[in-house]
């Protein structure tokens, strides 16, 4: 009996052990199942990282040519070191720290931030290392499982002593924000911050490619896995073909050394930029790689603002600058005709006096645009804004390219002021202002601003004959594969104007060159320029220079404009430069030797400034 129920508990043991081991196998067989064909898609990228590591190939940045297509801006190779977080002991970090001479707390933060972005993908850690130091790290990476390299390049500028940093721009590292956001970055790529960097980040980036390492149980590189369609190679960039003339820009930027203010130089028949300054001017070539932090510190402290864009964003009243399109204007409305003669007693009265240094007598359009009466022009807009065309003033004017922002591929473009009603209604309270408030907008002053971008629109449009160009910097881009692709940008036709009234005009800035203030550096015996001094009234300091211009006068192939802050008379301040730059782009070379001198020796003056540059300023 007891031999049989032992039997009988032996048989079931080994039944209860059989279902056991079925239901073991089972339930093995259904994860095996769950593993390797319903999450299949999950798990296989990551069982392939424990013998490959995922590698992203950055691409080469796109170039950057001149309007004749010398090379500007290129790429020089930098060495980076990269983290696999999977594959590293943080037990090696005080080594590491070591090698790179740097403190253990920036590694570790550092590894920190790659942890955070992917285990299992590698990002940079640290780039543009020395090459001795990257070296060193190579020498001991057999100590550093989970660290790896990277060759990349950063931007390098072929002209020597070119900056064009308001132009060109600078790249930064993207924040964690963006790259976390996009597939299109990874931790450490650096974008377009400023200037054509960024407007055209899209078309000089290019795209990424992807290759696997083999990888050893340690981590470390077994060279590159060769198995077909493995590789994604990276795409350069498109390459920028810009308008500027290189010889123009250098020569501009060396008469604004040690300036504040901004030059803008461009074609009137297209709107191509030729050149363009904001001084000062930061050294792109301190920013084009890892930062100079005390440098960056240095340039953000500067009260001068270095960074700031004067020639696209600054908001100063135009003064004398602004009459020539006054004149426009005052034919347009009928407000004068060329006969039209106005007695200067030398001011004029609306309740009270406003000053005019021009000597008393009579003046006709042309004559008050070469004595640069402000009389005249204040009796033009007393006329404007008592027959209630205030409103109407101000259309004319923003549809010649001020008060507005004009299209210009670079950042930060302003738009300016033109007051109309609604905004002296938005300043001063609605009622609250009246004639005394406008008469000064008549000779670029009150309540008005442009930027020297959109001074520089203004001439085009005369020296064109009424149109208003689209100012540009970018004429072309070429794909890898060399196709072309043209930047599309038009010329508008401004329906107000005359031939018969821009002839009026331009003669007036003909006579402000041979006859007025401007005669004194801006006239040239072979080349007939066309231009107006101006100076602007700066309750902040000494008041502002500005000269427009353009050249020939026949067929005009260049404008001009130069606001130089803080300089007194544009005749002296501003014409010299201006006249310099149309020398050196017509002629090839400047011959005046005399005027260049003068332009870069030039420091403002007090009191003691001639009477007669005074007088018709």
């Amino acid at each position: 009996m007891m031999r049989h129920h032992r039997k009988k508990r032996r048989k079931t043991s080994i039944r209860v052990l059989k279902i056991a081991m079925i239901g073991l196998g089972l339930l093995i067989l259904g994860r095996l199942v769950q593993l390797q064909v319903v999450n299949y898609d999950l798990y296989s990228p990551l069982s392939r990282e424990n013998s490959l590591r995922q590698e992203v190939i950055n691409p080469a940045r796109g170039l950057i040519y001149d309007r004749n297509g010398n090379l500007i801006v290129d790429n020089e190779p930098i060495y980076s070191i990269t983290i696999t977080p999977a594959s590293y002991d943080r037990s090696n970090t005080p080594l590491l720290a070591n090698l790179l001479e740097m403190p253990l707390e920036d590694v570790q933060k550092r590894i920190d931030e790659a942890q955070s972005y992917s285990w299992y993908r590698s990002s940079r850690l640290f780039t543009e290392l020395s090459f001795p130091k990257f070296s060193l790290i190579q020498e001991n990476i057999w100590q550093l499982p989970g660290i790896g390299h990277q060759i990349e390049s950063k931007r390098h500028y072929s002209v020597d002593s070119i900056r064009a940093s308001h132009v060109l721009g600078y790249l930064r590292e993207v924040s964690e924000q963006k790259y976390l956001e996009s597939n299109r970055y990874h931790m450490g790529d650096k974008a377009g911050k400023s200037g054509l960097e960024l407007v055209y980040e899209d078309q000089l980036r290019g795209s990424l490619g992807l290759e696997y390492i083999r990888i050893n149980a340690l981590g470390q590189s077994l060279g590159p896995f060769n198995e077909e369609n493995t590789r994604e190679a990276p795409q350069k960039g498109n390459d920028l073909y810009t308008t500027l003339d290189t010889d123009l820009q250098l020569r501009a930027e060396d008469l604004m050394k040690g300036r504040q203010g901004a030059v803008v130089a461009l074609d009137p028949n297209d709107g191509s930029i030729l050149s363009m300054v904001s001084a000062p001017q930061y050294d792109i070539r301190r920013l084009s790689g890892r930062i100079d932090s005390v440098y960056w510190q240095s340039i953000n402290a500067d009260t001068t603002n270095p960074l700031y864009n004067r020639a696209i964003s600054s908001r100063q009243p135009p003064g004398s600058t602004f009459k020539p399109l006054m004149a426009l204007i005052g034919l347009e409305m009928g407000i004068i005709t060329p006969e039209t003669v106005i007695d200067n007693p030398g001011y004029y009265y609306r309740g009270r006096r406003y000053g005019d240094l021009a000597d008393p007598g009579k003046y006709d359009v042309q004559k008050a645009l070469e004595k640069s009466s402000n009389t005249f022009f204040f009796w033009m807009m007393d006329k404007i804004a008592s027959s209630g065309r205030f409103n109407q003033w101000h259309k004319l004017v923003t549809e010649f390219g001020v008060g507005r922002t004009n299209g210009i591929d670079l950042p930060y473009e302003t738009s300016g002021v033109i007051p109309d009603s609604s905004y002296m209604n938005r300043a001063f309270g609605e009622g609250r202002w009246g004639i005394g408030d406008l008469i000064n907008l008549g000779v670029g002053q009150g309540v008005i601003s442009v930027s020297p971008l959109q001074m520089a629109v203004v001439a085009a449009g005369i020296a064109n004959n009424g149109y208003r160009v689209q100012p540009h910097l970018v004429k072309r881009i070429r794909t890898p594969e060399g196709k072309i692709l043209d930047t599309n940008t038009e010329l508008h036709k401004i329906s107000w104007v005359e031939q018969a009234q821009i002839d009026v005009v331009k003669e007036g800035m003909r006579r402000v060159v041979t006859d007025g203030s401007g005669r004194y550096y801006a006239n040239l015996d072979s080349i007939k320029v066309a231009g107006k001094t101006g100076t602007a009234q700066n309750p902040h300091g000494k008041d502002h220079g500005w000269f427009i211009s353009f050249a020939p006068l026949e067929n005009p192939q260049i404008v001009v404009v130069v606001l130089m802050e803080n300089s007194g008379y544009g005749s002296i301040s501003a014409a010299p430069v201006a006249s310099l730059l149309i020398e050196q782009y017509l002629k090839g070379k400047i011959e005046r030797d005399y005027v260049y001198r003068y332009a870069k020796d030039f420091k403002p003056r007090g009191e003691e400034q001639n009477e007669e540059e005074e007088t018709e300023e």
